[in-house]
């Protein structure tokens, strides 16, 4: 996937989000080793803070699709920095990620910042601690 066509797909999904408490809309692509994507945005709900974040949906949507593998993941947010994942979010992409995964962090306009877990999550624990 482009980065233009990334980009654009994300702002549309963003557009969808439901952060009628937050008004903090974010949306996320992950993309697998197959080669399939999936989306998600960050649905709120008035049970505050019970929502579902963007990355939560979207590695949803790819476990319900049979994957279980993130290639790439992209998260966009309104904020000209870049979207950061959350904490619990962070740990929920681990799951699913190994050391050459990517993370692209988008505003509206570009990837601000391409980084792997390790950068967002460093000395954490997954899967393999559990063997």
């Amino acid at each position: 996937m482009n980065q233009d066509k990334s980009l654009t797909r994300l702002k549309n999904v963003m557009s969808n989000a439901y952060a009628p408490y937050s008004n903090y809309y974010v949306s996320a692509i992950i993309v697998t080793e197959s080669g399939n994507s999936y989306v998600g945005c960050n649905v709120e709900n008035a049970s505050y803070p019970e929502g579902q974040c963007a990355e939560a949906n979207a590695i949803g949507a790819m476990i319900a699709a049979g994957e279980k593998k993130i290639k790439q993941i992209y998260i966009m947010s309104q904020d000209r920095e870049g979207a950061s994942p959350c904490g619990g979010c962070r740990q929920r992409i681990r799951e699913f990620s190994d050391g050459k995964t990517l993370i692209n962090l988008c505003s509206p306009e570009k990837i601000v910042k391409t980084c792997h877990i390790s950068d967002l999550l460093p000395y954490s624990f997954g899967p393999e601690h559990l063997s």
